[in-house]
């Protein structure tokens, strides 16, 4: 058995701060006791800091990500809807096939895995749908699979040229927190995220921020102001916890240790500041795709402009497993990198980079990811992605 310490860089769960877990070792407590609001209200409060959100509300649901993307399908949409989504890795894929198991008639504009959503096929979608059929946009916002990130502002901005009614919905999962994101400036309604990237908490949260707009729908739903093709929910019913949320409780049983890990989550963000998270994020970033550079390898990202700033997927040469490699890493020098996914299975390993993370964290990755490389019989030379991270860390004063 390998002995030291285990690290993780995947694009998800990511490290989870010594702070945090301290402030999660707490013993259970009563949902209902007087105290709660003053608990609670806060981190509904700093979620929607995060989110950069003043109009819109924020909504925590215990479950992963994904239960966060189910919340926004049965809030808003009623089955037989038409939608529009944009589909370009396994993530995306996953998105739409909800979609088509809650029976919405979606429409998909297919991009290759390694570019992002195009706002001008958004624009040419939506401005030939005369009849305003389409209720909502379906966008991921950094597509982990593939280390892509989509230009949510110019979405938006294809969607008001076409002068369209449609929600926008958008899966920040792994870029809010982390990588810039503006709800309201960039006009998103439904954004979705989870505990277990930006936020450095164990997996089990799930955030929702929703826009007046879409709460006027759901608001409107709830005084029966639509037919019976509503899709059917409770769990993860908006009205349900809003009417509980605003007295500064929830509407069932919450996991107590996730919501302390919560607190001090934003804490710690407030106290960087949000920007200087972004900020950090993109300079560690650079450092990687320096070593990535230097290797003479090629990021699944088909231009810098949509590289990720959380996750780096690495195309490996022909002839080359990348699943062997990221095993490679984990068996041998004790450190998860992550799998090519479907379509890129074996085709790349990825780099995770994002919440709890620092220039010598990022170093350990890179160490494992070369080492593990030169096992598997990649020809690069020993040492040439550490020197080129070197120097790029340095340059910071």
């Amino acid at each position: 058995m390998a002995r030291g310490k285990k690290f993780i860089f995947v694009p998800g769960p990511t490290n989870v701060p010594e702070r945090i877990l301290r402030a999660m070792a707490v013993e259970q407590e009563d949902p209902r006791r007087p105290d709660a609001p003053a608990f609670n209200l806060p981190l509904l409060a700093g979620l929607k800091n995060i989110f950069r959100t003043k109009t819109g509300t924020s909504f925590i649901f215990p479950s992963s990500g994904t239960g966060g993307w189910e919340a926004a399908l049965v809030n808003c949409l009623d089955t037989g809807d038409h939608v529009l989504a944009c589909r370009f890795g396994q993530f995306s894929l996953l998105w739409c096939k909800m979609a088509e198991d809650h029976q919405l008639q979606t429409t998909i504009l297919d991009e290759e895995w390694g570019a992002p959503a195009n706002p001008d096929r958004i624009y040419a979608a939506l401005n030939e749908d005369r009849s305003h059929s389409i209720k909502a946009v379906f966008v991921v916002h950094n597509e982990t699979t593939t280390g892509v990130t989509s230009d949510i502002a110019a979405v938006r901005r294809a969607m008001d040229a076409a002068q369209h009614p449609a929600l926008l919905f958008v899966d920040g999962v792994s870029s809010i927190g982390s990588i810039d994101f503006r709800m309201d400036e960039w006009g998103v309604d439904l954004a979705i995220t989870g505990s277990q990237k930006g936020f450095m908490l164990p997996a089990g949260l799930s955030f929702v921020g929703v826009s007046e707009k879409a709460m006027a729908i759901v608001r409107g739903r709830a005084e029966g102001q639509k037919n019976s093709r509503h899709a059917p929910h409770s769990y993860f019913d908006f009205n349900a916890m809003l009417a509980r949320n605003v007295e500064g409780y929830f509407p069932y049983t919450f996991p107590t240790p996730l919501l302390y890990g919560l607190r001090e989550a934003l804490a710690m963000i407030e106290e960087e500041g949000l920007d200087n998270v972004i900020a950090r994020h993109q300079f560690l970033a650079s450092g990687v795709r320096a070593a990535v550079a230097a290797w003479g390898l090629k990021l699944c990202a088909q231009s810098h402009a949509c590289e990720s700033n959380t996750i780096s997927a690495v195309m490996v040469p022909d002839g080359i497993d990348g699943t062997k490699i990221a095993h490679r890493a984990y068996n041998r020098y004790n450190c998860s990198l992550g799998l090519g996914l479907n379509r890129l299975a074996g085709k790349l390993f990825r780099i995770g980079h994002l919440g709890e993370l620092n220039e010598m964290m990022v170093m350990v990755a890179l160490s494992a990811s070369e080492m593990a490389m030169l096992d598997c019989g990649v020809k690069i030379t020993p040492g040439s992605g550490l020197a080129a991270a070197i120097n790029h860390f340095r340059t910071k004063a």
